[in-house]
C-alpha cells in the first residue's frame, strides 16, 4: 500500500462521437412551440365572402326575412335599422308566426367571423331552423 500517490494517469482520449442531446432539446422545444400555436392561428382564419355571379334567389313558398349585418353601421331587419337589444325578441315574433320563416343573412366581407356565428346561434335558439346566407349583387358592367 502506497500512501499519498496517485495512479499513473492514463492520456485522454478523443470523443470521436457527435453529443446529439442540445439537439434533441431543441427539436423538442420547437416541437412544443409549434402544438401550442397550431390551434392558435387555425382560429384567426380571414374570410373574405365572394361576391354572386349569377345566383338568384329561389322561390320559397315560407316567409323570408332579411337580416343584414355591416360592422360599421350594424343590424338591418328588412332593410330597416335593427337595435341589438330588439333582435332576440325579431326573431322570436318571426318563428312563431311560421316556424318555415327563411331568415336570409347577409354579412359584410369585413364582419367577425365570431360575430356572425352568434347571430346565427341567436336564430336558432329563437326557433328559426332555415338560416340562409347571402351574397352582394356585383356591379353590372357598363
Amino acid at each position: 500500500m502506497s500512501f499519498g500517490r496517485l495512479p499513473a494517469a492514463q492520456p485522454a482520449r478523443a470523443i470521436g462521437d457527435i453529443n446529439v442531446t442540445p439537439l434533441v432539446d431543441v427539436v423538442l422545444v420547437l416541437l412544443v412551440i409549434f402544438i401550442v400555436a397550431a390551434p392558435l392561428m387555425a382560429r384567426q382564419m380571414a374570410l373574405e365572402l365572394p361576391p354572386a355571379k349569377a345566383a338568384t334567389p329561389a322561390p320559397t313558398a315560407s316567409p323570408v326575412v332579411t337580416l343584414e349585418f355591416d360592422a360599421r353601421s350594424g343590424l338591418r331587419w328588412n332593410g330597416e335599422p335593427l337595435p341589438e337589444a330588439a333582435l332576440p325578441d325579431r326573431l322570436r315574433e318571426a318563428a312563431q308566426r311560421d316556424p318555415a320563416t327563411e331568415l336570409q343573412l347577409r354579412a359584410d366581407a369585413s364582419a367577425p367571423y365570431g360575430r356572425v356565428l352568434a347571430l346565427i346561434g341567436a336564430a336558432q335558439a329563437a326557433g328559426l331552423r332555415r338560416v340562409g346566407f347571402t351574397a352582394r349583387q356585383p356591379a353590372s358592367p357598363r
